[in-house]
């Protein structure tokens, strides 16, 4: 049988053995959360011992680079919290100048963004996702740990003030705690540019009973939208994995994430790299492929390229979450949600 020249096999687009194309990478930077949120971190954050360090600014590019090769459009930042490394600046800003890099997109839990936010918009992150899990602040502060509630609403506010035009919020849905607040998250939106986005409580290995006790689908939410009138958007080739709902009377939108959902797998576009130089193929399931050796000089690109393109044809159709299986993952924070 004829071999595939290597360097035609790194060049390759991000093509899986289902077809599916992928345009979108999360690429976590830190591990580190400065919130306890009880559904990911409720014991803070435990640094390992004697565990690689995290990805340095040179390895973060090199592997940005690499995906931008093969078509990626869209990074995402996450953690962790990324804004807690002293090189987020920098890290936002080398990604930004990537030819073929349309967005560069960050997950924060709003902790420092009233004050840095005008320097993330100039450094070239072009779309911000905000963890808000409620709008009460003592229900913030029961789920988070953290009593910053009016510091993060006004981060957002701020925001807008700087020149985003729509910020996404992300609140994990949890029945008996946030749930009761759905009407109150509405009229938050009503005049508001943001894009209101409940995730499904997702079930890994160190969170079980938490799971059973507050897991709600995201269903629940839809048939209440459409009953009032609401309607599912049509997504866009870089869009992550939420049915995005609008309304005639709503400036703001409401998306659902809800994994558990028959075929949520079929229109994935999105791979992950975790903060210690990993490719995930998955959010859930197997341990990820080692990148890290291939980012050590810009020599190696070819051969990364090649070793991401391989990996990427062992991706399996779809996760195994609705038979109760998490893979490996503990927690959410390792891998950046």
């Amino acid at each position: 049988m004829q071999s595939i020249p290597i360097k035609n096999v790194g060049v390759s687009r991000l093509v899986d053995a289902f077809q599916r194309t992928y345009y979108y990478l999360r690429l976590s930077i830190t591990d580190q959360c400065n919130f306890r949120c009880n559904y990911c971190l409720p014991n803070g954050y435990q640094p390992e011992t004697d565990k690689p360090s995290f990805l340095t600014l040179s390895e973060i590019t090199r592997v940005a680079q690499a995906f931008a090769n093969m078509g990626t459009k869209k990074i995402r930042l996450t953690g962790g919290e990324p804004t807690l490394r002293k090189d987020f600046t920098a890290i936002a800003e080398n990604i930004a100048q990537i030819k073929g890099i349309k967005q560069v997109a960050l997950t924060t839990n709003g902790y420092r963004m009233l004050k840095d936010v005008e320097t993330w918009k100039h450094a070239g992150i072009t779309s911000i996702n905000v963890s808000v899990d409620s709008l009460n602040p003592k229900m913030f502060h029961q789920i988070t740990g953290i009593n910053k509630f009016e510091e993060v609403i006004r981060g957002i506010e701020r925001a807008f003030e700087v020149g985003y035009e729509k910020i996404k919020v992300n609140s994990v849905l949890m029945k008996n705690l946030n749930d009761i607040e759905f009407n109150q998250f509405l009229d938050w939106v009503k005049h508001r540019p943001i894009q209101m986005r409940f995730i499904e409580l997702m079930q890994t290995g160190e969170m079980n009973n938490f799971f059973h006790r507050y897991h709600l689908s995201g269903q629940v939410l839809a048939d209440k939208l459409i009953s009032q009138g609401w309607h599912q958007q049509q997504k866009m080739l870089t869009d992550g994995p939420a049915k995005v709902f609008k309304h005639s009377d709503y400036k703001g939108e409401i998306g659902l994430i809800m994994p558990y959902e028959k075929n949520f797998c079929a229109s994935c576009n999105r791979l992950r790299v975790s903060s210690k130089g990993k490719l995930h193929l998955c959010l859930f399931g197997e341990e990820g492929i080692e990148l890290r050796d291939l980012l050590q000089s810009d020599e190696h690109q070819t051969l990364l390229q090649a070793r991401i393109f391989a990996a990427l044809q062992g991706k399996r159709e779809h996760h195994y979450l609705h038979q109760g299986d998490s893979g490996i993952r503990n927690h959410l924070a390792s891998i950046g949600g």
